[in-house]
């Protein structure tokens, strides 16, 4: 029974984290990957076992968004395909550097995001549906994105969702796309780390439960997407951001 209560902590973690990810497009590798750190795994194993998770969820959650009209094709093909050479970038590095060399300054910059698209939407027209982003600007945010996921065990959602939102993204397309594209970094990433670290580098079970939690939450999560409101969709981002960072950033601060 006590082996089994971490689990079951862990299977809700990825019920929440994926709810949050499928709804706001932030939220799974921050939330999972913050947790299985506190419980002492090794930043490599952490970043490598959440990204195994999430290749299953973002097949499913993914799916789900593209069924229900979330996805924005101009915008998730070109994150997918540079999101996938970022990711392969970060994986590698991680074997020489430490991912949390990064967090503080990604997190600030996170926070100063989520600041300005809760300003945005409080004063922004009540529907947007166009992007302003050029392929260039959406390939160079996928690298990086892709990039900081990989080294930190998170960061692709937060950094692509709230770029797009700054962007005048309507609000699900964004979430929609990132979710999808992230189906395709995230196998990437998890391929990489599997040659890099050997499959005897993973906790199997930590991630099957990750990977049940965020199964069952990703097709609610994509319905939620689709109903919030353009505004109050685009603020809960805003919000859940400066709430993520704020929290990250706190300790440094004290």
């Amino acid at each position: 029974m006590e082996e089994l209560l971490p689990l079951v902590i862990i299977l809700c973690v990825g019920y929440v984290a994926q709810l949050t990810y499928g709804t706001l497009g932030i939220g799974f590798g921050v939330f999972s990957a913050s947790l299985l750190l506190f419980m002492g795994f090794y930043p490599a194993t952490v970043s490598a076992s959440v990204h195994v998770a999430k290749v299953f969820v973002s097949l499913i959650s993914g799916g789900s968004h593209l069924r229900l009209g979330n996805v924005q094709r101009e915008l998730a093909t070109p994150l997918s395909v540079f999101g996938m050479l970022g990711g392969i970038c970060g994986a590698c590095m991680l074997s020489y550097i430490s991912g949390t060399l990064f967090r503080p300054a990604v997190a600030a910059l996170l926070l100063f995001m989520g600041v300005r698209i809760i300003l945005r939407f409080a004063r922004a027209p009540a529907n947007k549906t166009s992007s302003k982003m050029s392929l260039r600007s959406v390939s160079l945010l996928g690298f990086i994105a892709a990039f900081v996921d990989a080294i930190g065990g998170g960061g692709w959602g937060p950094i692509t969702t709230s770029s797009m939102l700054l962007s005048d993204v309507e609000p699900r397309k964004a979430v929609g796309s990132v979710n999808l594209a992230g189906f395709f970094v995230s196998i990437t990433i998890s391929l990489t780390f599997i040659l890099t670290l050997g499959v005897q580098g993973f906790p199997w079970r930590v991630v099957a439960a990750l990977l049940a939690g965020g199964a069952l939450a990703a097709p609610l999560s994509a319905v939620l997407c689709k109903k919030l409101p353009h505004r109050a969709l685009g603020t809960l981002v805003g919000v859940a951001l400066v709430g993520v960072n704020m929290k990250t950033i706190l300790p440094y601060l004290l």
